[in-house]
């Protein structure tokens, strides 16, 4: 280690992990993993402090954060370093960067998992290179972050929340209350519940395993999916000019099975012939990375 360089923990508060990395100059130093305790949003601080210190004590090597940035999912306020709301980790309004600053005794960066994400995958991921990037980590919701000109777009706590625009106004309803948002078309969720409707067993898993054994019903609801996700991404990617699409999260291990038609599908939308569609690389780390890499929204 070279203790002249500055240290900072990165945070990933995910609905069901906590992940933490140790940055010292551009290199991730240590990573630590744990289950996302029930209260979470009750003690958040000590939940953060609780998971770097393990990572510290993990490896006497590993020097202690100067800084510490937490990313969360939901909806974040950034300059504020306030959590507006966050369904899945029982929260609203709360002072995050107050409370996990008081835990952990150091300064505290704030920001959004998804947008983190994006800049984990440019600076060590599938994002490397290309300054005019969309970041889609597919799991049971959708978000999306965009990056232009080699900044990450932070705008306002709606950002990226894509998942909840309708698509269909006579659609199922959503976990936000309306009917029809994208997420519930072509999320894991919606692709599982699908397939079992049919009369299937398993989850969006199975329904890429049975796309590649060539299943016509599972290619039917497989293939639906991706064409409407390629209609919403289509007006995003055009709009910025977009010359890389990284695609992540759960759904994105199914690989070709998933980047094939979807590539296809965009690119019969977009006519840029530079537009490419590839999978992350950082897995679910990437927003961990990211939170090591931030700094105060607008400095």
């Amino acid at each position: 280690m070279t203790p002249s360089v500055p240290v900072t923990a990165g945070v990933d508060i995910g609905g069901t992990r906590v992940k933490v990395v140790l940055r010292q100059g551009a290199g991730v130093v240590g990573r630590h993993v744990e289950p996302t305790p029930a209260d979470v949003g009750a003690r958040v601080g000590e939940v953060v402090a609780q998971a770097v210190e393990r990572l510290v004590a993990a490896d006497p090597s590993l020097p202690r954060p100067q800084r510490v940035g937490v990313v969360v999912p939901g909806l974040v306020d950034e300059v504020a370093g306030v959590g507006v709301w966050a369904a899945n980790l029982g929260w609203a309004d709360l002072d995050l960067r107050a409370t996990v600053a008081r835990a952990v005794g150091t300064d505290v960066v704030i920001g959004h998992d998804v947008r983190a994400g994006l800049l984990g995958e440019h600076l060590l991921g599938a994002a490397r290179g290309v300054d005019d990037v969309l970041f889609v980590p597919l799991g049971t919701g959708v978000a999306i972050a965009l990056m232009s000109g080699g900044r990450v777009v932070h705008g306002t706590t709606w950002s990226g929340e894509l998942g909840h625009v309708r698509v269909d106004p006579d659609g199922l309803e959503c976990g936000c209350g309306r009917r029809g948002c994208l997420e519930t078309v072509v999320g894991a969720r919606a692709v599982a519940r699908r397939w079992q409707a049919a009369g299937r067993e398993g989850d969006a898993r199975a329904v890429a395993e049975a796309v590649g054994g060539a299943d016509p019903l599972a290619s039917q609801i497989w293939h639906a999916a991706v064409d409407t996700l390629a209609g919403a991404l289509a007006p995003v990617v055009a709009a910025a000019g977009t010359r890389r699409v990284v695609v992540g999260g759960g759904m994105a291990e199914a690989g070709p099975v998933l980047l094939d038609p979807l590539r296809a599908a965009l690119t019969a939308r977009v006519p840029d012939p530079a537009l490419e569609v590839v999978r992350a690389e950082l897995g679910e780390w990437a927003g961990a990375i990211g939170a090591a890499h931030l700094v105060p929204v607008g400095s």
